[in-house]
């Protein structure tokens, strides 16, 4: 079968491609923003970049950053209709399916073609706050509406998005909840562990920005300084935002604390090995990749629970605590100190993830109801 894969260039793109690599499918990559080079991670996949710009002149990211209106203006002349380049694409390919990964990225810009070729089946992989944010303006409500009539297929990271996109008109085919990036690798993270090692890392997530409240997290440790002497706190893939509220900060003087901005996920699963909570916070999200990685690390989750998605998960107070109120600074502060509290919690809440979530995670059987959903999508007449 022909797939036409449509995406941003991203990690858990990456990471679900390569689930396809030997499975006889033949596999094509649309670079929907187009880095303008190819990748070499996933090398085996068709890709299609560099159609973006008519002129990819010298100087464009300077004028980018610096002369934001002029490269608006420059760029209405500059930049090539995605719509005719993807239809051109489509028509040469013929793919038996398009998949979709992302709603605003990958969907709403294709999609006047994909009503235009009701033939060819559409899946769409929704990501993040794609639906539960989203919904509640109207201007992408309408566009979330008229993609979900149009698809035939639907993947989604949890079950509350696949009930928001009933509740918007989607009445197709649902492939499931699957990991937005495929499974994990146990076996290696399980490697990276090491068992008699005492962990005293606090791990928070430094997003801020438009979903993000990691700052609000931090006010919370502030508060609570007093009983943090015994720990090292680790920030990582901190923005702008968080950079700066430490640089100005309490924080910035205290021997225990860091911060970290761009890393890895090799970094970050290696930082989860000597941790044993993990923080993150946020208004709008899908099931939090992190703390699923952070689950497989034997690390202890604190999560926000937007839309209810993290409690698919986690029973709260048991393998894990939630955070309800991001902005309860108060209320995190408490919730940090009966994890610290409670040393028994911890060591039965990972035991359990360990025993009945983890296991669902892993690559093999992921990569396994992966290929089995295209093949129903393949037989599916």
């Amino acid at each position: 079968m022909k797939i036409l894969m449509v995406s941003m260039p991203c990690l858990h793109f990456f990471r679900w491609a390569e689930q396809l690599q030997d499975s006889g499918h033949e596999i094509y990559w649309f670079d929907v923003t187009d880095g303008g080079k190819k990748v070499k991670r996933i090398h085996w996949v068709n890709q299609i970049v560099g159609w973006k710009f008519r002129w990819n002149y010298p100087g464009r990211t300077f004028i980018k950053i610096n002369f934001p209106r002029l490269y608006d203006f420059i760029q209405r002349f500059n930049e090539r209709d995605i719509k005719k380049i993807f239809e051109r694409h489509l028509l040469e390919i013929q793919p038996e399916v398009v998949h979709s990964f992302a709603l605003y990225i990958s969907c709403t810009p294709i999609l006047q073609v994909m009503n235009k070729n009701q033939n060819i089946k559409w899946i769409y992989s929704s990501w993040g706050s794609d639906l539960y944010d989203l919904q509640n303006h109207s201007k992408y409500l309408i566009d979330i509406q008229n993609v979900l009539k149009r698809v035939d297929y639907l993947f989604t990271d949890c079950i509350r998005d696949y009930k928001i996109a009933q509740q918007h008109g989607f009445e197709n085919d649902f492939l499931g909840v699957l990991p937005g990036g495929g499974g994990y690798h146990l076996s290696e993270m399980e490697a990276k562990i090491k068992a008699k090692e005492i962990r005293s890392t606090i791990l928070i997530k430094g997003f801020q920005g438009k979903w993000g409240r990691a700052i609000n997290v931090l006010k919370a440790l502030e508060g609570i300084k007093d009983k943090l002497n015994l720990y090292t706190i680790v920030v990582f893939g901190a923005d702008n935002k968080v950079v700066s509220f430490c640089e100005n900060s309490e924080l910035s003087k205290w021997m225990n604390f860091s911060v970290l901005c761009r890393v890895t996920q090799d970094e970050v699963f290696n930082l989860m090995a000597k941790s044993f909570l993990l923080i993150g916070n946020s208004v709008s999200d899908g099931m939090p990749n992190t703390m699923l990685e952070a689950m497989c690390m034997k690390v202890f989750p604190i999560q926000s629970n937007p839309g209810g998605v993290t409690q698919e998960l986690i029973k709260d107070g048991f393998n894990g605590f939630l955070i309800e109120d991001t902005e309860d600074v108060e209320g995190i502060s408490q919730i940090i100190l009966r994890a610290l509290n409670d040393s028994e919690l911890i060591k039965k809440g990972i035991v359990h993830n360990s025993l009945n979530i983890i296991p669902n995670l892993d690559y093999d059987i992921v990569k396994k109801k992966v290929l089995q959903s295209y093949l129903s999508v393949l037989q599916d007449n």
